[in-house]
């Protein structure tokens, strides 16, 4: 592997026309086959973990799944509703319902409580996921109703229309991003290399391979299905990792060319410039790639989405660097030289010196450098402290699964869902209670499923029935002055579609017609009990009125869980039982990430410290490296839950907090900080290894590795935090938090570890950081190599 990237780097420079036409024929050819096969999408069943998960395949062996619904509201546009006019407009969204393919049933129109709005619900056909694809007809169908009827408000929610807004959003969010971070980027580049030219090749590659890495995905997808994340990080991480690595690259042979003066050709620069930095690249692509890895340990389809995305670009961005940059620099280089001696005429005519091919570390970076450069025993302890400091507040992390209470109120969907939620508080969250027994024990099960709503009823953290009708009114007053029945109304209305759309998103078994009451009447807090057609399953569904992350309803699951269930059909021999629904969704999605993590982060700490042995051949180093990631990433989660777990910075970044953190964030933020770390990490202790290789002292070969590489490692940063810190604009809580947390983590890899702890560490230990390896003897620089090369070509 020492020699590969020299090797492919010659081959690229000798053939520079069929190594660019080859790179851009693979991309063509990856996005070509992932348009072919398409994305295997992930489906309901590839979310289940935990009790939750249990449950709802319970369910779904019986018949008894969710289905996605809808909830269309009917409120007056000024003072009372009017209930003739609400019941023709409803009758309206029945009748243009029912004759849309993608709707199984509509239910008959509920009244809220204060008589202020007219709900139908309407099931849509097809799995929970796929709801979100389907109910675009069914928005096109209340605005026309509402355009019918300008004196009612006609409004849509559900998770279909919630979902199908987040995912609007998170298009719009993403666009935004790249509007922000590429016009930076490419700003960072030009001030770096001082040339369009120079600028523009790090974001041609790092785009080319986002683009493969789609393609690919799509393709990988049909081994480890998508969740629909993996595009968004592939945009994240492909546009970071691709400009550092070709920046990397890049600066080093422009060293190389303005060290050589003119005695190299550009293929032998090329060759020289690989056997270092791109080295240096393979080993860091390595790194993020093996700890990127260990995701998949969690045995969650949304991390497995995470860490294929991520491997993916990472591999790609590293294969572009080591082929394609190389035929690219050597086109570059040769215009370069023909133009030189009219650069270095113009040059002399201005009076300005030629240039030197020794990097020069700037004032900013010497005087970063200097506390570890003049102090290092004070400036390691005061930096250590400092991290650790920012670390406090991670002790006091919280998790929460958000869910579409968290979202955005810039989505329309939402806004109707607080005011739903308002008028019919008990379609917050239902806790869904599932059964399996003997057919025999259906009649029995049934009861206790029933004693147990009736015991919930009693429980004042579950929702409690309303009554009836108001007080003093009757149930056709109910219905509206005009004295129509709810048939007149509404049209004839079958029971079982009476009855599908009453309770939460789930479909009615035709066993239980006989619990279907008068629509005018119907509360939907009341709980219903399903059972499948051959008796084995069953489903309690009880109705809760408070947001899923509320403490009311998590405490309600608690309660439900250890109190009610094994008081009721808990008693009952022979019968399975576990509970679902949203925030048993959110609570066991929790846990289970929560006993994943000693897991993962064992195996990241192990390959951390294997991988740093295997490129430096030193335990010493390997180790710490190891402490160096665990100080920047719990620094970053410290800032990550001082301000967002808070509410002071919600004005500031624009977000509503929700007292705790996103539960996939840590994790993933943690592994993808230990890889993109190790980017900094194998770059500056490269040319500290370098510098020690040529004979240089210790403490020398510290001194000249962090100047050689302050400039372009902090080059490198300020991209990766432009990328990083465009998502802190989005919309979305979960992607604000992961934009943040990286960005912070990056600035403070890039400033603090790289340039003040780890060369205090290395200047103290001295020869000991590279044991067991043994000091080397002086080397002649690689240039024979490269010189021999020279001539070869010229």
């Amino acid at each position: 592997m020492r020699h590969l990237p020299a090797r492919m780097a010659r081959w690229s420079a000798r053939h520079a026309g069929r190594a660019i036409a080859g790179w851009f024929a693979f991309v063509v050819l990856c996005l070509v086959a992932g348009i072919s096969l398409g994305t295997n999408e992930a489906t309901t069943e590839d979310f289940w973990v935990g009790e939750a998960g249990r449950a709802e395949a319970t369910a779904t062996e019986g018949g008894l799944e969710r289905s996605p619904t809808e909830r269309i509201m009917i409120r007056a546009r000024s003072g009372e509703l009017d209930m003739a006019a609400a019941g023709a407009a409803a009758r309206d969204v029945t009748e243009r319902m029912r004759g849309l393919p993608e709707v199984e049933s509509v239910a008959a129109p509920v009244r809220s409580k204060d008589g202020e709005v007219l709900l139908v619900s309407v099931v849509l056909d097809g799995p929970e996921l796929e709801g979100k694809e389907n109910v675009v007809p069914l928005l096109e169908q209340t605005a026309a109703v509402g355009a019918d009827h300008p004196d009612l408000v006609v409004e849509e929610t559900g998770s279909p229309a919630i979902s199908k807004g987040v995912n609007d959003q998170r298009d719009e969010d993403l666009a935004l991003s790249e509007r922000i971070s590429l016009p930076v980027t490419l700003i960072t580049l030009l001030i770096v290399f001082g040339s369009v030219i120079m600028a523009g090749v790090p974001l041609l590659l790092a785009l080319s391979s986002i683009a493969a890495a789609i393609g690919l995905s799509m393709v990988a997808s049909h081994v480890m299905p998508d969740a629909g994340v993996g595009t968004n990080l592939i945009l994240l991480i492909g546009l970071a990792v691709g400009v550092d690595y070709t920046l990397f690259y890049l600066k080093r042979e422009r060293e190389e060319r303005a060290r050589a003066g003119g005695r190299l050709s550009p293929e032998a620069l090329v060759e020289l410039a690989a056997a270092t930095a791109g080295r240096a690249i393979v080993i860091s692509g390595l790194a993020v790639i093996v700890s990127t890895a260990t995701l998949y340990l969690a045995t969650d389809v949304i991390f497995s989405s995470l860490a294929t995305g991520t491997i993916l670009v990472v591999a790609v961005a590293v294969a572009s660097s080591l082929t394609v940059l190389p035929a690219l620099l050597v086109v570059i280089g040769r215009r370069a030289d023909r133009l030189a001696p009219r650069r270095a005429a113009r040059r002399a005519r201005r009076g300005k010196p030629a240039r030197s091919g020794k990097p020069e570390t700037g004032r900013v970076f010497g005087a970063l450098l200097r506390p570890a450069r003049t102090r290092p025993a004070l400036t390691l302890c005061l930096s250590v402290l400092v991290m650790l400091g920012l670390t406090v507040p991670a002790l006091g992390l919280k998790l929460i699964d958000p869910g579409k209470d968290t979202f955005s109120r810039d989505i329309p969907a939402m806004r109707v869902y607080d005011r739903l939620t308002a008028s019919f508080p008990e379609l917050f969250v239902t806790h869904e209670v599932v059964t399996r027994s003997t057919p025999e024990q259906a009649a029995q099960v049934r009861r206790a499923l029933e004693d147990l709503g009736r015991r919930a009823q009693a429980d004042p953290l579950f929702a409690r029935a309303p009554k009836k009708v108001e007080s003093g009114e009757s149930a056709e007053d109910a219905m509206g002055a005009s004295g129509e029945s709810a048939e007149d109304a509404m049209g004839a209305e079958d029971a079982k579609s009476a009855q599908d759309a009453q309770g939460p998103e789930n479909r009615t078994n035709p066993q239980n017609q006989e619990n279907s009451t008068d629509p005018r009447t119907t509360a939907l807090s009341e709980p219903r009990v399903r059972t499948s057609a051959d008796g084995r399953i069953s489903v309690l569904e009880l109705p809760v009125s408070h947001p899923a992350p509320s403490a009311e309803a998590i405490e309600s699951l608690s309660r439900l869980r250890q109190d009610h269930i094994p008081a009721t059909v808990g008693r009952l021999s022979g019968v399975e039982t576990a509970v679902s629904g949203d925030v048993a969704r959110g609570r066991d999605y929790v846990s289970h990430e929560s006993d994943k993590l000693p897991l993962v982060l064992g195996f990241l700490l192990l390959m951390t410290f294997l991988m740093t042995v295997w490129a430096f051949r030193s335990v010493v180093l390997g180790a710490i490296g190891v402490v160096l990631n665990l100080l920047s990433a719990g620094a970053s989660l410290g800032l990550l839950v001082l301000v967002f777990q808070g509410t002071w910075a919600e004005g500031l970044l624009a977000f509503d907090s929700l007292g705790a953190i996103a539960s996939r964030v840590p994790l993933f933020l943690v592994v993808i900080l230990f890889g993109l770390s190790m980017d900094y990490q194998v770059f500056v202790v490269s040319r500290i290894q370098e510098a020690r290789q040529n004979g240089m002292p210790a403490r020398e070969a510290v001194l000249e590795g962090i100047n050689q590489s302050a400039k372009v490692v902090t080059s490198a940063a300020i991209v990766m935090v432009t990328v990083f810190g465009a998502f802190v604009a989005l919309h979305l809580t979960e992607m604000k938090q992961m934009g943040f947390c990286l960005a912070v983590a990056v600035l403070l890899d890039a400033v603090v570890i790289r340039l003040m702890v780890l060369p205090s560490v290395l200047l103290l230990l001295g020869e000991r950081a590279w044991w067991p390896a043994r000091r080397p003897r002086r080397t002649v620089r690689a240039q024979e190599p490269a010189a021999g090369a020279s001539a070869e070509v010229g």
